[in-house]
């Protein structure tokens, strides 16, 4: 062989070990998941084997946050690296929403493409889709997560709970009959369906007054968001949760022998919680517990499907959750009268909503088996690092201005490091407040201070409010008076921050 030949087949030696060094990324994110609801987090009325056995296999972190209280704006920040307050439009969406992740900037996804990966998402994704609230459901529907950096998509639009209850795989909705096409409608009704409130005689989930669950029946559930046609596509709440699964080890399967990212975004246990027949009656704490039970079994099944196809070893799973934890968020289900003792959120106070630390400190584990010694951290990270964190991983350097807010804290990640975040913003649904060296700082507002709907503390006071989370995790005493200089730094910080300094 000459001398170019065997320089070729070199180049091509060294590409194959180089793939073969590159982890596989999955990243399994739970819905509404608290931070006290596996039993590796404390939880005692339940039991959550499989994500145990995945703590106990890498780092589980007591100090790590969403960005926000609620899901689209802590999956925003996920994806972009920033802050979702610093920009209008990224509250909670209808589920005809318009795509808010910009196609133009690298996004968590479009990096690991620029790093060789294979990448696809499996779930929820509730952050829009096309270009505007109009949009054709029996068409393509675009752009999406396949324009923002995602090879694969088999998504559900937004939420269970909201209209079209349907699959969506790389733009098209799956198994629609050109006979009877879908209309989506969230100002007014569409067709002649029934709906929540003036048939709820036909309802198997009761729901709650007042959360807005009373349109379009689906599979008798009552949804937000009116909805007629797509018979035929619509999905059941029992099956869904199944398909995501399905779909999510095919892919794993297809791709085993090629580096590749996975964004598995888990349905459970947000509303309307319809566990599959197997897990009902199964957690003694009603169908939100069940749900429960089925999120972790279908950890256990990811975790197999590594194993039985041998690249577990080298596979970075990060497991965590969008937001904090919510009992009643709409229907009548049982997670309230059959709570049976189980605290959702640990020893923190609030939930999902909330500016308080059950708003946002969530279960988050990291586990590569190949590099990361089993272990517990404090150290205070944040979803939206994983971009600057895996771009490092990567050796990609982010173009200057984009994912502004994300910090590099692969070391702490790894286990290498407790040392990672020394401030963070925490967003509720009306308010903001600021962590530094365990002192939290929540700025004063008008707002309502307990969500009535689902007796949640919101945290939400005309005062200004201090807390010592290492002496009081669950903020139960407030030390503005008590240090005024220590809440005047804070208070500064955080409009430092407001003002564009990203403290990196």
């Amino acid at each position: 062989m000459n001398k170019i030949g065997l320089l070729s087949l070199a180049l091509l030696s060294n590409l194959i070990v180089d793939a073969q060094q590159k982890p596989n990324v999955i990243i399994i994110m739970a819905d509404d998941l608290g931070y006290g609801d596996a039993s590796c987090y404390g939880a005692t009325k339940i039991s959550t084997p499989n994500i145990d056995k995945l703590a106990s296999r890498g780092i589980r972190f007591t100090n790590a946050h969403s960005t926000s209280g609620t899901c689209t704006p802590s999956r925003y920040a996920l994806m972009t690296g920033q802050y979702p307050w610093r920009k209008k439009g990224t509250g909670i969406l209808p589920g005809d929403a318009a795509l808010i992740i910009p196609t133009d900037k690298t996004t968590l996804p479009s990096l690991f493409q620029k790093g060789g990966y294979q990448t696809a998402i499996v779930g929820k994704w509730h952050l829009g889709l096309g270009n505007s609230l109009a949009k054709d459901w029996n068409g393509e529907v675009k752009p999406g997560p396949n324009e923002v950096g995602f090879d694969y998509s088999f998504i559900f639009p937004a939420t269970a709970d909201r209209v079209p209850t349907v699959f969506v795989e790389n733009h098209r909705v799956i198994g629609l009959d050109a006979g009877d096409l879908i209309q989506v409608d969230y100002e007014k009704m569409v067709g002649n369906e029934p709906t929540g409130i003036a048939n709820p005689e036909l309802l198997k989930m009761k729901s709650s007054p007042n959360h807005g669950h009373n349109n379009t029946i689906v599979n008798g559930i009552g949804r937000i968001g009116y909805m007629s046609g797509g018979k035929k596509a619509r999905w059941t709440d029992e099956e869904m949760p199944l398909t995501f699964l399905a779909k999510a080890k095919e892919f794993i399967e297809q791709k085993r022998k090629q580096p590749f990212f996975l964004y598995y975004a888990l349905t459970e246990p947000h509303v309307p919680r319809m566990p599959s027949t197997m897990f009902k009656g199964k957690s003694n704490l009603g169908y939100r517990g069940d749900a429960i039970l089925q999120l972790d079994w279908a950890v256990g099944e990811i975790l197999k499907e590594l194993e039985y196809l041998g690249i577990a070893n080298n596979t970075l799973i990060v497991f965590s959750s969008d937001n904090g934890p919510v009992l009643d968020d709409g229907y009548m289900d049982e997670a309230v009268t059959m709570q049976n003792g189980h605290t959702p959120a640990g020893l923190l106070r609030g939930g999902k909503y909330s500016i308080f630390e059950a708003g946002t400190r969530v279960p988050y584990i990291v586990s590569w088996p190949a590099k990361i010694k089993p272990g517990i951290s404090d150290a205070m990270i944040c979803q939206m690092d994983l971009l600057s964190s895996f771009s490092s991983m990567l050796q990609i350097k982010l173009p200057a201005g984009e994912a502004m807010d994300s910090e590099d804290v692969l070391s702490a990640l790894l286990g290498k490091s407790h040392n990672a975040r020394k401030v963070l913003v925490e967003q509720g649904l009306q308010s903001i407040a600021i962590v530094q060296d365990n002192w939290k700082y929540i700025e004063p507002n008008n707002e309502q201070a307990m969500n009535v709907l689902t007796n949640t503390a919101l945290g939400n006071s005309q005062q200004a409010q201090l807390y010592d989370l290492k002496n009081d995790i669950g903020e139960k005493n407030n030390l503005a008076e008590k240090y005024p200089q220590k809440l005047s730094e804070l208070v500064k910080l955080l409009q430092n921050i407001k003002q564009g300094n990203t403290r990196k």
